[in-house]
């Protein structure tokens, strides 16, 4: 399954891109899971995506929790909880 990916603020800082397509394993099935495969690229990834950090994710710009499942196409989007004033 292919799907698009999109990291704002901090998380694109630490990655140094805003996003990219990529090609799921069948087995990732959720936004979750999504998670869990970047993570396993390993270091920058690994720190950005950890699960200590507080991530907000969003599925198709909906906001969303780890078991939301993805589909074909789909967008999922991580970034920080955000603060305002």
């Amino acid at each position: 399954m292919k799907i698009n990916l999109r990291f704002f603020a901090s998380v694109r800082e630490a990655l140094g891109t805003s996003g990219e397509s990529v090609d799921l394993p069948a087995d990732v099935a959720t936004v979750g899971a999504v998670r869990d495969f970047l993570i396993a690229r390993g270091g920058a990834w690994a720190e950005a995506l950890a699960h200590e950090r507080a991530l907000r994710m969003a599925f198709n710009h909906v906001m969303c929790e780890a078991g939301t499942p993805v589909q074909e196409g789909g967008e999922v989007a991580f970034f920080p909880p955000v603060t305002g004033g």
